[in-house]
Protein backbone atom coordinates (compact mmCIF):
# COMPACT_ATOMS: atom_id res chain seq x y z
CA UNK A 1 0.00 0.00 0.00
CA UNK A 2 1.47 3.34 -0.96
CA UNK A 3 1.75 6.10 1.85
CA UNK A 4 1.86 10.18 1.62
CA UNK A 5 4.45 12.31 3.17
CA UNK A 6 4.56 15.77 2.62
CA UNK A 7 6.75 19.01 2.52
CA UNK A 8 6.39 22.04 2.52
CA UNK A 9 8.68 24.54 0.29
CA UNK A 10 9.49 28.28 0.46
CA UNK A 11 9.12 28.39 -3.32
CA UNK A 12 8.73 26.71 -6.86
CA UNK A 13 12.47 26.15 -7.02
CA UNK A 14 12.77 24.59 -3.72
CA UNK A 15 9.68 22.71 -4.59
CA UNK A 16 11.92 21.50 -7.53
CA UNK A 17 14.78 20.94 -6.35
CA UNK A 18 12.76 18.99 -3.55
CA UNK A 19 11.11 16.41 -6.60
CA UNK A 20 14.34 16.07 -8.34
CA UNK A 21 16.21 14.58 -4.64
CA UNK A 22 12.72 12.34 -4.41
CA UNK A 23 13.23 11.21 -8.23
CA UNK A 24 16.86 10.37 -7.39
CA UNK A 25 15.70 8.27 -4.73
CA UNK A 26 13.78 6.16 -6.57
CA UNK A 27 10.33 7.81 -6.70
CA UNK A 28 8.13 7.74 -9.72
CA UNK A 29 7.54 10.92 -11.27
CA UNK A 30 3.66 10.23 -11.46
CA UNK A 31 4.21 9.73 -7.37
CA UNK A 32 4.67 13.21 -6.81
CA UNK A 33 2.23 16.14 -6.48
CA UNK A 34 2.19 20.17 -5.56
CA UNK A 35 -0.22 21.89 -3.63
CA UNK A 36 -0.58 25.81 -3.07
CA UNK A 37 -2.59 28.71 -3.08
CA UNK A 38 -4.66 28.97 -5.94
CA UNK A 39 -2.94 32.07 -7.76
CA UNK A 40 0.41 30.27 -7.46
CA UNK A 41 -1.25 26.51 -8.74
CA UNK A 42 -2.64 28.88 -11.99
CA UNK A 43 0.33 30.83 -12.52
CA UNK A 44 3.26 27.93 -11.81
CA UNK A 45 2.21 24.36 -11.97
CA UNK A 46 1.63 22.33 -14.51
CA UNK A 47 -2.18 20.76 -14.07
CA UNK A 48 -0.13 17.23 -14.19
CA UNK A 49 1.59 18.01 -10.83
CA UNK A 50 -1.50 19.56 -9.10
CA UNK A 51 -3.38 17.39 -6.51
CA UNK A 52 -7.61 17.06 -6.65
CA UNK A 53 -8.97 19.93 -4.46
CA UNK A 54 -11.58 17.57 -2.91
CA UNK A 55 -11.86 14.37 -1.69
CA UNK A 56 -14.30 12.70 -4.06
CA UNK A 57 -12.60 9.71 -5.28
CA UNK A 58 -11.83 8.85 -1.43
CA UNK A 59 -15.20 9.32 -0.61
CA UNK A 60 -17.09 7.50 -3.22
CA UNK A 61 -15.12 4.58 -2.59
CA UNK A 62 -15.39 4.85 1.12
CA UNK A 63 -19.45 5.13 0.12
CA UNK A 64 -19.42 1.95 -2.65
CA UNK A 65 -17.84 -0.29 0.45
CA UNK A 66 -20.35 0.95 3.48
CA UNK A 67 -23.12 0.86 0.72
CA UNK A 68 -22.63 -2.23 -0.47
CA UNK A 69 -22.21 -3.93 3.04
CA UNK A 70 -25.03 -2.62 4.10
CA UNK A 71 -27.30 -3.44 1.18
CA UNK A 72 -25.35 -7.51 1.46
CA UNK A 73 -26.43 -7.07 5.11
CA UNK A 74 -30.26 -5.99 4.10
CA UNK A 75 -30.26 -8.63 1.47
CA UNK A 76 -29.07 -11.47 3.55
CA UNK A 77 -31.78 -10.50 5.92
CA UNK A 78 -34.44 -10.68 3.04
CA UNK A 79 -33.33 -14.07 2.10
CA UNK A 80 -33.79 -15.19 5.76
CA UNK A 81 -37.09 -13.97 6.27
CA UNK A 82 -39.42 -16.41 4.72
CA UNK A 83 -42.24 -14.62 4.12
CA UNK A 84 -40.08 -11.91 1.65
CA UNK A 85 -38.99 -14.61 -0.66
CA UNK A 86 -35.81 -12.89 -1.82
CA UNK A 87 -33.36 -15.04 -3.54
CA UNK A 88 -29.47 -15.25 -3.01
CA UNK A 89 -29.18 -13.03 -6.58
CA UNK A 90 -31.99 -10.69 -4.74
CA UNK A 91 -29.18 -10.46 -1.84
CA UNK A 92 -26.58 -9.41 -4.64
CA UNK A 93 -28.78 -7.14 -6.04
CA UNK A 94 -29.26 -5.62 -2.64
CA UNK A 95 -26.03 -5.53 -2.46
CA UNK A 96 -25.21 -4.05 -6.07
CA UNK A 97 -27.71 -1.15 -5.23
CA UNK A 98 -26.52 -0.02 -2.12
CA UNK A 99 -22.96 0.11 -3.19
CA UNK A 100 -24.32 2.74 -6.05
CA UNK A 101 -26.31 4.90 -3.62
CA UNK A 102 -23.33 4.95 -1.18
CA UNK A 103 -20.98 5.43 -3.87
CA UNK A 104 -23.35 8.34 -5.31
CA UNK A 105 -24.32 9.99 -1.61
CA UNK A 106 -20.78 10.17 -0.55
CA UNK A 107 -19.30 11.00 -3.67
CA UNK A 108 -21.86 14.47 -3.32
CA UNK A 109 -20.35 14.59 0.55
CA UNK A 110 -16.65 14.32 -0.87
CA UNK A 111 -17.31 16.87 -3.56
CA UNK A 112 -17.76 19.75 -1.35
CA UNK A 113 -14.71 18.86 1.15
CA UNK A 114 -11.03 20.10 0.46
CA UNK A 115 -8.47 16.99 0.44
CA UNK A 116 -7.10 15.71 3.85
CA UNK A 117 -4.27 17.40 2.80
CA UNK A 118 -5.75 20.79 2.11
CA UNK A 119 -7.64 20.70 5.33
CA UNK A 120 -4.61 19.86 7.78
CA UNK A 121 -2.11 22.57 5.96
CA UNK A 122 -4.29 25.36 5.13
CA UNK A 123 -2.61 27.85 7.05
CA UNK A 124 0.94 26.21 4.76
CA UNK A 125 -1.20 26.97 1.75
CA UNK A 126 -2.38 30.56 2.93
CA UNK A 127 1.45 31.42 3.54
CA UNK A 128 2.30 31.28 -0.12
CA UNK A 129 4.09 27.66 0.56
CA UNK A 130 4.10 24.88 -1.91
CA UNK A 131 4.06 21.54 -0.72
CA UNK A 132 5.27 18.99 -2.33
CA UNK A 133 3.23 15.25 -2.10
CA UNK A 134 5.07 12.26 -2.69
CA UNK A 135 3.24 9.04 -2.65
CA UNK A 136 5.44 5.50 -2.18
CA UNK A 137 5.93 2.13 0.10
CA UNK A 138 7.42 2.56 3.34
CA UNK A 139 11.02 1.86 2.39
CA UNK A 140 11.07 4.31 -0.35
CA UNK A 141 10.02 6.91 1.35
CA UNK A 142 12.22 6.76 4.19
CA UNK A 143 15.17 6.97 0.85
CA UNK A 144 13.53 9.74 -0.56
CA UNK A 145 12.79 11.50 2.90
CA UNK A 146 16.41 11.15 3.45
CA UNK A 147 17.67 12.40 0.12
CA UNK A 148 15.27 15.61 -0.10
CA UNK A 149 16.50 16.27 3.60
CA UNK A 150 20.15 16.17 2.66
CA UNK A 151 20.07 18.03 -0.86
CA UNK A 152 17.04 20.61 -0.67
CA UNK A 153 17.48 23.57 1.80
CA UNK A 154 14.48 25.24 2.58
CA UNK A 155 12.35 21.33 2.70
CA UNK A 156 10.71 20.69 5.40
CA UNK A 157 9.01 17.47 6.11
CA UNK A 158 5.77 17.95 7.55
CA UNK A 159 3.55 15.80 10.37
CA UNK A 160 1.52 13.60 7.68
CA UNK A 161 2.06 9.80 7.37
CA UNK A 162 -1.16 8.90 5.71
CA UNK A 163 -2.42 5.76 3.36
CA UNK A 164 -3.09 6.94 -0.23
CA UNK A 165 -6.68 6.38 -1.42
CA UNK A 166 -6.44 5.37 -4.52
CA UNK A 167 -3.02 4.07 -4.94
Amino acid sequence: MKTRHVFSTPDLATAQATMDAARDAGVNDADILLIARSDIELESIPNERKEADTDLMPAALRGAGYGGAAGLLAGLVAVVVTPIGLTIAGAAAAAAAGAMVGCWASALMGSALPDPIRRKFDDQIRQGRILVVIDGDRDLLTQAEASVLARTAGAVLLPFDAPKALA
